[in-house]
């Protein structure tokens, strides 16, 4: 069966809702969704950027959030605006996605955390936000918080950054 690499990162506004239509999309052509969580802060920094380029050019931002106001509206999904924070710190979840990779959660954790930022505005790098997704996903929120802060996952993480960098992604999806 064909398969698909979806590099995401938890900040990136155009990744909720590719997050949520995917693998329905995948399904309808037999293909499968490899979910790669990954980090653009080390990528932006190496482009010189302190900030999203969505923050730096005001009129860039201005229009992606009109555009991802049509976008959400075409898929039925929620969007809650102005964001609190934008963007968030998708640290601790891009771990926690690649610390469930193997229990088969990844993506249902996933879409769960881009509805909580994108759609109920809350702070997805918050332990307690984080936990209580997992929780209601009838996860091990102890485990999976544990492997999450293990050297493994962090180095992991680095890696998949590190491999999108050298593949020449500069935004996500």
């Amino acid at each position: 069966m064909a398969e698909i690499d979806f590099w995401y990162e938890f900040a990136s506004t155009y990744s909720y809702p590719t997050a949520m239509r995917i693998e329905r999309l995948a399904a309808d052509d037999g293909v499968t969704v490899r979910w790669r969580p990954f980090l653009l802060g080390p990528i932006f920094k190496a482009y010189g950027w302190s900030d999203s380029p969505f923050n730096i050019y005001k009129t860039k931002g201005k229009y992606m959030w009109r555009d991802l106001e049509r976008v959400c509206e075409a898929d039925g999904l929620a969007l809650s605006l102005p964001p609190v924070r934008f963007p968030q710190n998708g640290l601790k979840a891009a771990r926690l996605a690649l610390a469930g990779e193997d229990q088969g959660w990844t993506p249902a954790f996933t879409r769960a955390v881009f509805t909580a930022n994108y759609a109920e505005q809350k702070d997805i790098s918050d332990e307690a936000t984080l936990r209580a997704i997992l929780l209601s996903l009838d996860v091990d929120a102890d485990a999976a918080l544990a492997a999450a802060g293990s050297e493994e996952v962090k180095e992991a993480l680095k890696a998949q950054t590190a491999e999108a960098q050298a593949r020449g992604l500069f935004g996500a999806p």
